[in-house]
């Protein structure tokens, strides 16, 4: 037992001889008085923020939560720390939500994800979590710090949002289809124009499919794998118009996939250039023509939309109507673009410069 204690008596000894004991005291008061001080700091810090903040150690154990997560579950302090934090979770959303987390933890990965949590009502609010991971100097998670942002009042607006957005579109179909109907009841009394209505009917169609493209969607209205290519894209929304059947509308150059995130932004655009093409530009015209190319230059895409042989140009007009703006925006915000227009006295011509990147939505 005298043997065993030697080496614990030789190393107070020799730390003795390095560091006074009152120096080693108060430095070890000074590192406590810091660290508390910095847990004090952050405390505070986190208490005043709007957002509920909280703390987890690297294997997910949650360890902190700040005043107003306690406020907004009305739960006692403490009670959701570990894996008690599961309680205030809805049911529904438990499963994906743990198994988000647990593959953060995995992966080191961002957390965020949607779900509902127990107010101190009673009732289940929508939230938004996120989370960082906090690493040494190594790269090792010492411990993950998150946030959740009650998000209902948004969530219930987007929800309003896009049942407008549906019954609309609902009844645009509608009309289309009403339409569709009167041109056959009107040629069955016209036998010999039943051709030419059958024309009309598909081009009517066409622009219904059109239409589904250009209107905005929300996560519930998109239709799942929907994934396509640039130049498939621009044929489907340009197919309602005659000038495309006559071969006045040619699409060349290189093709590349987009999906559900830049289809919206594009299908407008393209809908609006047609659109004041048949009105005022080229398709309006028997000879006019239209261009579009599609060309990868570095990290972007450069599509040009080029009219030629359409009535002479004037010049810029004076005001720029709605659906033009709307689309400059969509891809100026939507895309993270940019748009140029020179309206030259053979035709219009429009350059527009995306980010390839953002034609499809990122797989994390």
């Amino acid at each position: 037992m005298k043997n065993s204690a030697l080496p614990s008596d030789s190393f107070h000894r020799a730390l003795e001889a390095c560091i006074p004991v009152q120096q080693l005291e108060a430095d070890l008061v000074a590192a406590r008085n810091a660290l508390h001080e910095s847990d004090a700091r952050f405390n505070t810090l986190a208490d005043a923020l709007p957002h509920m903040v909280w703390s987890a150690m690297p294997d997910g154990d949650h360890d902190y939560f700040n005043e107003r997560w306690y406020e907004f579950t009305g739960v006692a302090r403490g009670t959701t720390d570990s894996e008690g934090w599961n309680a205030v979770l809805h049911p529904g959303d438990r499963e994906r939500a743990l198994n988000a987390w647990h593959q953060c933890l995995q992966t080191g990965e961002p957390y965020q994800v949607e779900y509902r949590l127990r107010h101190r009502s009673g009732e289940y609010r929508w939230a938004l979590a996120r989370a960082m991971p906090m690493r040494n100097s190594e790269g090792e998670i010492v411990r993950w710090i998150g946030t959740c942002t009650d998000i209902h009042e948004a969530k219930q607006q987007a929800e309003q949002l896009e049942i407008l957005s549906r019954e609309l579109s609902h009844r645009i179909k509608n009309i289309f289809a009403v339409i569709g109907s009167l041109i056959s009841l009107s040629a069955r009394h016209a036998s010999e124009h039943k051709g030419y209505a059958q024309q009309i009917k598909q081009r009517i169609a066409a622009l219904g499919r059109a239409h589904e493209f250009v209107r905005p969607h929300s996560e519930e209205s998109r239709q799942e794998g929907v994934s396509a290519t640039l130049h498939a894209l621009i044929g489907q929304i340009l197919s309602p118009y005659p000038a495309r059947d006559a071969g006045r509308i040619e699409i060349s150059g290189e093709d590349v996939p987009v999906d559900d995130r830049s289809a919206t932004p594009l299908a407008l655009l393209v809908h609006e250039l047609a659109t004041n093409a048949t009105k005022y530009g080229a398709l309006g015209e028997d000879g006019g023509t239209v261009s579009i190319r599609s060309e990868l230059q570095g990290e972007d895409l450069l599509l040009e939309w080029l009219e030629e042989d359409g009535p002479a140009v004037a010049g810029e007009p004076q005001r720029s109507g709605f659906g033009t703006v709307l689309s400059e925006l969509s891809i100026r915000d939507q895309l993270g673009g940019e748009l140029e227009r020179d309206w030259h006295e053979s035709g219009l011509r429009v350059r527009i410069r995306v980010p390839r990147a953002n034609l499809q939505r990122q797989m994390g």
